[in-house]
Parts: C-alpha cells; sequence; structure tokens
C-alpha cells in the first residue's frame, strides 16, 4: 500500500515536469501535505484489515489533485470523500455529546443545528457500514459448502454471530459490533502521531539523522523492504522518538470516565451516573498516555504502533522529508482530540553514497 502512495507523489510530480526532466526516475521532488496523505493512507489501512476490500481513499485524494483520473472497479464505498469526511465528524459528534446534556442539545439554537447534522451524518455511516456487512453477509450466503473465507474481521464477525443463531443464541449483528470509535481512533491516531512526529523531527536533524541510521541497520539502502513484525521491534530508537511525539502532542485533550454506582473519591461523595473528564494538558501534562489506560486502553494499541513504525521506516528510509516553512507553528484542530489540520513538506528520494 505504501507503493502506491510513492506512486501517486511520483505521478503529481511528473506532470509538473518536461519530458525531459524525466530521464532520472528518481531525481523528482513534491510539495505535498503530508498530514492529509497520511489520513488518507491509514484509512486504506484500516478498512482493508476490517473488511478485507479496498476503499481506495488515497486514489480518491490523488483524483482530486490530477488531471489524469485513477480508476477502481467496484469500490467498496462510491462517494469516498463524502464518507472520509462524515467518518471523521462522527468522532468528534461522539465527543460532542460528552459536554452538552440533553436540553442544551434540544432547545439551544446553536449547540440544536450542529446536533441535528451530526445525527444526520451518523446516520449516514451507520447506513453505509450497515450496506457494506448485508453485502459481504450475503456473499457468504451464496459462497458454496467448503469454500475458502477471508480472514478479514467482518467476516470473522459474521460467521461466529452465524454460529451463536445456530446455538440459539439471540444476536443481531450490525455496524456497532465492528466497533466503530476504535476504528476511528487507531486511524486518527496513527494519522496525527505521523504527523506531529514529522513535525518535530524536521526540527531535530541529529534525531532523525540517527533514527535514519537505525533503519539503514535494519532495512539496507538498496534493496526491497521486506517489513516484518521480527524486524520492525528492532526499531527501538525509532519507537521511542514515537512514543515521544506521542507524548509532547497527545491525541486526546481529555480521559472521560463514568461511574456506574456512587463512590467517594477526593473526599468527595459523587452520585452514580457522574462523568468525570481528565484534562491532559492540565493535570497530566507531559504524561504519556496516547491510548489511555487501565480496563478501557486502546484495544488496537499494538495495530496502531506497528503501522506507525512500517510508515516511518518506507518515508524516513525512502525520501528526505523537510518542512516548507520551518517558522510555521502546527497547525491543529482541537476538540475532545487534537488533530494535525495541515503539514506542508517537500519530500524528495534519498540520495545514497555509492
Amino acid at each position: 500500500m505504501t507503493q502506491e502512495l510513492e506512486g501517486y507523489w511520483k505521478s503529481l510530480e511528473n506532470l509538473n515536469l518536461s519530458k525531459d526532466n524525466l530521464k532520472n526516475v528518481n531525481d523528482w521532488q513534491i510539495e505535498i501535505d503530508m498530514a492529509e496523505w497520511a489520513r488518507r493512507l491509514t484509512s486504506d489501512m484500516i478498512v482493508i484489515l476490517i473488511t478485507g476490500e479496498r476503499s481506495y481513499t488515497m486514489a480518491s485524494y490523488y483524483n482530486l489533485h490530477s488531471p489524469v483520473k485513477v480508476t477502481r472497479s467496484n469500490p467498496l464505498i462510491e462517494d469516498l470523500e463524502r464518507f472520509v469526511k462524515a467518518f471523521s465528524d462522527y468522532l468528534f459528534g461522539f465527543h460532542f455529546f460528552m459536554y452538552f446534556g440533553y436540553f442544551s442539545c434540544c432547545y439551544h439554537l446553536g449547540i440544536k443545528v450542529t446536533v441535528k447534522y451530526l445525527l444526520n451524518n451518523r446516520d449516514y455511516v451507520f447506513e453505509t457500514l450497515d450496506n457494506i456487512i448485508k453485502k459481504r453477509r450475503k456473499e457468504i450466503e451464496e459462497m458454496p459448502v467448503g469454500a475458502k473465507l477471508g480472514h478479514d474481521m467482518l467476516t470473522s464477525f459474521l460467521i461466529i454471530t452465524n454460529i451463536e443463531k445456530d446455538m440459539n443464541q439471540e444476536k443481531n449483528f450490525s455496524k456497532d459490533d465492528i466497533s466503530i470509535r476504535p476504528m476511528t481512533d487507531v486511524k486518527i491516531r496513527m494519522a496525527n502521531t505521523f504527523s506531529f512526529l514529522t513535525y518535530y523531527i524536521c526540527h531535530s536533524p541529529h534525531v532523525k539523522q540517527k533514527m535514519i541510521d537505525e533503519i539503514e541497520t535494519i532495512f539496507p539502502p538498496n534493496t526491497p523492504y521486506n517489513l516484518n513484525y521480527v524486524d520492525l521491534i528492532k526499531l527501538e530508537y525509532c519507537d521511542a522518538v514515537m512514543n515521544e511525539a506521542s507524548r509532547i502532542m497527545s491525541f486526546a485533550v481529555d480521559i472521560p470516565r463514568y461511574i456506574p454506582n456512587s463512590c467517594e473519591l477526593a473526599g468527595y461523595q459523587w452520585e452514580a451516573g457522574t462523568m468525570f473528564h481528565m484534562n491532559i494538558n492540565v493535570g497530566n501534562k507531559v504524561s504519556f498516555i496516547p491510548f489511555g489506560g487501565g480496563l478501557r486502553v486502546c484495544p488496537g494499541r499494538k495495530l496502531a504502533m506497528i503501522e506507525l513504525i512500517s510508515l516511518v521506516v518506507v518515508i524516513f528510509g525512502k525520501y528526505d522529508v523537510e518542512l516548507v516553512d520551518m517558522n510555521a507553528p502546527t497547525q491543529t484542530k482541537s476538540s475532545a482530540i487534537i488533530i494535525c489540520e495541515e503539514l506542508p513538506v517537500r519530500i524528495r528520494p534519498r540520495k545514497y553514497s555509492l
């Protein structure tokens, strides 16, 4: 999938070059929004893991910038640009209802308008997911006995659900069983952590060079990258850099916790149903809690870190990356989470010494 990403970058730059400048296929440079490309790449990664099919969000983003369009047959989702935005808005909407109660959502004019949009947006996301589930269920039902099934999470969930139904256990599988929030969190955590990591190491050349040196000890230059778990976990310095970027710029603004029973905390008696919001940027500044903690720690944290370090290896192992404007601050958007809205970088293939 990273090869597809690299192909889009090279293609976009080639559109701006004359034929004479294309003689050296590795001599090109392009300015891109790394944050947007990272979001598209991680979206495609998560969707194929969950469903076993491609969403082609990178191809859709490429088509927005190129007169030469990429066509893909049988796309998983028809209107990709709408779904990408809707999926992101869903996560913000999820947190929105944590902060505003029933009265505000129903009667405050400004909040009411936003609530209406978020609810309609939620219905669109769920309807799209429902259609994906129904399509896969029908495919499984029509497959001949003994046919080989996919190993994606959706197929596995459907098979388990059918077995439970055969055992007379009532269970209706729906889009909620896909665990939509962890899916979204993993995607956004990966994209934003990589964007912030890129920003910080571009301001720390010695850190970037040390990271590249470690990558080259495991994945030598001018050789095909065979990314596997055994080799990736050897990159201890790269792992430390990712953790430090996550610590400096935390993904979450707060961590919510709900108490089902009344209890005493900090010398006060709290009623059942109280929702606590722990402000990370105040009470836990510079703490390392990118995936939460305790029983509710993010279930996709290991997946996120493996895919993130794979992205670090491919991008910084193969390319020189620098910020377009070293003096520009990070472009962030903050609500219940912090995202990198934009990260203009200049990228070109690395030139290795012989």
